[in-house]
């Protein structure tokens, strides 16, 4: 629409103002026979100009009919053209499906009605029958009558009906009423956009007529960079970390061998997660150097898997050193918390820690909308003397209580390195229903005892996902879509800085 034409328009919005002393934009379009965006965009060039009119904003629902509801209203709803395609002496299914559109749906909703029957025992095969002499399509006067803005004679169960089979829709009609403004005029002064050098110098700007400032304009956004959601949650996770006191532990190795991925937890080399189809295991260089391991510990972790030691039994199989020296993707980021108690043990005096860490961890897993094959793991030890499971739900209970998670379950659970051991659940509102976000435990006395912690020390420990509690503080429903290659940028540039309550 050139300026010319809408000047012209909002010079027939006040005359008819004037005229009337309110409109409404919607009946102003029917009347000038205009599109009605076109009326607007006079009614907010009129506003532009200070108090000229009075524009308040009006939104109305209404019913429309959908593409499949207006070949419906012209052509007979499915069940309908069903029904008349049948000639009197019966014919095949296939023989419908073949030539009514939508029969599929239509021979449903004929069946249902009680229009038609299947003759199974027909000669030469079923067929189907009339089984009603004559019909009313209800469905299509009532689309009629709805295409005529006749919406009052609809019940609520056919809108609902009509609107589950895609026949209608709601839409809102925003429209306005327009009233005159406290400087009402027929005349239209048009500001002055800009002001420029020329009239600062020359003096002129004190004669012209500038258009009011607006303070609530946006502006135009400037060009930057926009934190991924899960770079948000784990900034805010670390902040909580660093606020309950504890230190980070270095995690920057992705590759890691079996021993401390595995055995030095007290995880048997016969159990399945060593599998191929549990973990990624690394082809070049496939094995470590299992001598940087010192000697004794590495016969200690040896002897208490093959033949037990302090208080237990041990698994009674051979243990092999080339199944230690395997290298993999690690599985988890308790093998980082594996060396950092081993150092831990090492002290002339046990000092009480509390480390975490926030990094990749990697798993053969088959991708669906809760899992992938590589994935962040929050992980967080405390080790003290005579530390309980209690201890262990109250830490996590009050860190996710400082991500606003309060829907938590426990339940118990098997882990070789932990016992007892729990499963973390928390309430998903996106799926609707609980979902794992982590677990957790007392590390066992095999674990620890052969690294050298004194005995009355305990150990507890939980690993969470970053993954799962970013989608449901995001209200995401498909893992796939916060990270890997279906990640929407726009979801990057919407979503807002993760803010966190204190408590």
């Amino acid at each position: 629409m050139s300026d010319n034409m809408a000047e012209t328009l909002a010079e027939v919005v006040l005359q008819h103002v004037d005229k009337k002393g309110h409109i409404n934009s919607l009946e102003l379009a029917t009347e000038l026979k205009e599109d009605h965006q076109k009326i607007v965009g006079a009614i907010k060039s009129l506003q532009s100009f200070g108090e000229l009119i009075k524009a308040e904003q009006i939104v109305n629902k209404r019913w429309e009919l959908t593409d499949e509801g207006r070949d419906v209203a012209t052509n007979g709803s499915h069940e309908a053209r069903v029904y008349y395609a049948i000639p009197d002496a019966g014919t095949s299914q296939a023989q419908i499906m073949k030539t009514v559109p939508n029969a599929k749906i239509g021979f449903s909703k004929a069946m249902q009605a009680g229009w038609i029957v299947m003759d199974k025992k027909a000669e030469g095969g079923p067929k189907v029958n009339k089984k009603a002499d004559k019909i009313e399509d209800v469905i299509q006067k009532n689309l009629v009558k709805l295409q005529q803005d006749q919406t009052d004679s609809l019940t609520d169960e056919q809108k609902a009906e009509y609107k589950k089979r895609k026949l209608i829709t709601e839409v809102k009609i925003t429209s306005y009423e327009i009233t005159k403004g406290d400087n009402f005029s027929l005349t239209i002064e048009k500001p002055e956009v800009d002001l420029t050098p020329e009239m600062l110098q020359s003096g002129s700007w004190k004669t012209k007529n500038f258009k009011e400032y607006n303070f609530d304009a946006l502006g135009i956004p400037p060009n930057g960079g926009h934190l991924h959601p899960l770079l948000k949650v784990r900034a805010a996770y670390r902040q909580i970390f660093l606020e309950m006191g504890f230190t980070e532990m270095p995690t920057n190795n992705f590759v890691e061998s079996c021993f401390w991925n595995f055995d030095a937890l007290f995880q048997p080399q016969q159990h399945p997660a060593r599998d191929a189809h549990d973990t990624f295991f690394v082809s070049e260089p496939q094995v470590s150097d299992i001598k940087r391991v010192p000697p004794d510990y590495l016969q200690r972790v040896k002897r208490v898997h093959a033949e037990g030691g302090y208080g237990s039994q041990g698994y009674k199989v051979e243990w092999k050193t080339e199944e230690a020296e395997k290298n993999i993707l690690r599985t988890h980021t308790t093998a980082v918390s594996a060396r950092m108690l081993y150092k831990l043990a090492q002290q002339e005096t046990f000092t009480p820690v509390k480390y975490f860490s926030i990094d990749r961890v990697f798993r053969n897993e088959t991708t669906d909308a809760t899992h992938l094959a590589e994935f962040h793991q929050i992980e967080g030890v405390v080790a003290d003397y005579g530390l309980t499971l209690g201890n262990l739900m109250g830490i996590i209970e009050e860190f996710f209580k400082k991500l606003n998670i309060t829907k938590l379950r426990f339940k118990p659970t098997y882990n070789p390195y932990t016992e007892p051991s729990m499963e973390l659940f928390s309430y998903h509102e996106g799926l609707k229903k609980w979902v794992e976000i982590g677990n957790s435990g007392i590390f066992r006395p095999e674990m620890l005892l052969p690294m050298g912690l004194p005995e009355g020390v305990s150990v507890i420990a939980w690993g969470l996902s970053l993954e799962r509690p970013t989608m449901i503080k995001y209200k995401i429903d498909d893992i796939r879509t916060l990270i890997g290659p279906k990640v929407d940028l726009q979801m990057v540039y919407d979503n807002p800085i993760c803010r966190v309550e204190k408590h």
